[in-house]
């Protein structure tokens, strides 16, 4: 998150923001190798290069990771040209720039993670880390045993052969059913194109676990942090232990 610069030069202990006005006047303070002497000037401390006297300045930033239990009507973007609710919205007391870890479509619920560490996001959205993500879907329809073998080899959809991990149906109605799904890649709404594909819109569809790591009592609309161990397991899926 950009920052005016005197700000980042009192938070690094560089100096006071006072006297860090003053060495910016001096030429002192350098941006991406631009000399800044002008007040006002901001910068991303996690992004951009920032040197003071020629010696490179960082700012040690907490890590936060959430979980959080997401409604449908939320996009999980941080801004939307739409004007359409954030996740971001949802989360209270929470002064450190966070984001979505993957997506969630803006009518899916359940499970997203938000952290501010980039490489935590990376391996476990990742298709390549092999992180498992469950679903609870549920359609219009009953599949039967054809489809849902079909479904096990593989459907052809327009960006490529798609298959899940595992698929189950958990419950039948009358006119729906209700099926678990395990995947690990995160191609947009892949679930929901598999299923139209197969003749069988979803009308509901809920992330329930990531890895080891499930909604557990996490009312919709909540949040709360990731334990130690909880991240520990999901990076361990990765092929990173942590210990």
């Amino acid at each position: 998150m950009k920052e005016r610069l005197h700000k980042i030069m009192a938070a690094a202990g560089i100096a006071s923001r006072r006297a860090a006005e003053e060495m910016i006047r001096q030429g002192r303070v350098s941006v991406n190798n631009a000399i800044i002497k002008e007040m006002g000037v901001k910068a991303d401390p996690a992004e951009d290069e920032i040197r003071v006297d020629g010696k490179l300045i960082s700012i040690e930033i907490q890590k936060i990771y959430l979980m959080l239990n997401k409604p449908p009507g939320y996009v999980t973007t941080l801004r939307d040209p739409e004007g359409r609710r954030i996740i971001t919205d949802l989360l209270r007391d929470i002064s450190e720039r966070v984001y979505p870890v993957g997506r969630l479509d803006y009518d899916s619920e359940g499970l997203i993670l938000l952290t501010n560490d980039g490489d935590f996001a990376q391996k476990v959205q990742h298709p390549r880390f092999n992180v498992p993500k469950t679903y609870l879907v549920k359609i219009k329809g009953n599949l039967s045993k054809k489809e849902i073998l079909a479904i096990q080899k593989g459907i052809d959809l327009e960006d490529g052969r798609f298959s899940p991990l595992e698929i189950e149906v958990e419950r039948i109605n009358r006119k729906s059913c209700w099926v678990r799904m395990v995947i690990h890649e995160g191609r947009n709404r892949v679930i929901r194109r598999l299923f139209e594909a197969m003749g069988h819109p979803v009308t509901r569809l809920v992330r329930v676990a990531i890895g080891e790591l499930s909604l557990g009592s996490l009312k919709v609309g909540e949040f709360r942090y990731l334990k130690r161990k909880e991240i520990h397991k999901l990076m361990e899926k990765t092929g990173v232990n942590l210990s």
